[in-house]
C-alpha cells in the first residue's frame, strides 16, 4: 500500500480554513431561510432553479443535475415542495417515467418573498469580506474543485445560482 500524501503545513491551514469558511457561511445561510422562509437551503435552491427555467419547470433528472443533488435526496424535497404548494409535478407524456417539476405562482410568491434576505445574507457572509479579486479567485478555485471532484460538467448548472 502506497504511503497518504500528507497535507503540509500550508495545505493543513487552508484545509482548515476552507471547513470553518464553509461551516460558517452554510450556517448563516441556513439560518436566515429557516427563519425567515421555514425552509432548508435545498429547497431554496430548487424553487430558484425552477424560477430560471423556461415556463418554471424541469425534467426531475435536469433538476438532480442542476443542484448537484441525488435523485432520491431531490424527489423527497420535491414531495415536501408539493405539500406545501410552492412545486407541482406532472408527468411526461413521451416517457412514462419522466416527470416534470413545475413552479406554482405560490412557489414563485414565496421565492420573491424570500430573496432579498437570503441575498443580504449571501452579501454579508460571502463577499462583503472579499475584494473584486478575491471574488474572481473564489469562483475560480470554487469550479475547480466541483469540475475536478466529479461535479456537473455542465458549469451552466451551477455557475448561474
Amino acid at each position: 500500500m502506497a504511503e497518504p500524501r500528507w497535507l503540509n503545513e500550508q495545505e493543513q491551514q487552508a484545509w482548515r480554513a476552507f471547513i470553518a469558511a464553509q461551516r460558517v457561511v452554510n450556517g448563516r445561510i441556513e439560518q436566515q431561510l429557516q427563519r425567515d422562509a421555514g425552509m432548508p437551503h435545498t429547497y431554496y435552491e430548487i424553487l430558484v432553479r425552477l424560477s430560471d427555467a423556461t415556463d418554471g419547470r424541469l425534467r426531475m433528472s435536469q433538476l438532480a443535475v442542476a443542484t448537484l443533488g441525488s435523485r432520491s435526496r431531490l424527489s423527497h424535497a420535491v414531495n415536501r415542495l408539493e405539500q406545501v404548494g410552492w412545486v407541482r409535478r406532472e408527468g411526461i407524456s413521451s416517457d412514462r417515467r419522466g416527470q416534470v417539476a413545475i413552479l406554482t405562482d405560490k412557489g414563485r410568491e414565496k421565492l420573491k418573498e424570500t430573496a432579498p434576505g437570503h441575498v443580504e445574507t449571501v452579501r454579508s457572509a460571502v463577499f462583503d469580506p472579499l475584494t473584486d479579486e478575491q471574488v474572481q479567485q473564489l469562483h475560480d478555485i470554487c469550479a475547480a474543485l466541483v469540475r475536478d471532484s466529479g461535479g456537473s460538467e455542465d458549469s451552466a448548472a451551477w455557475e448561474s445560482s
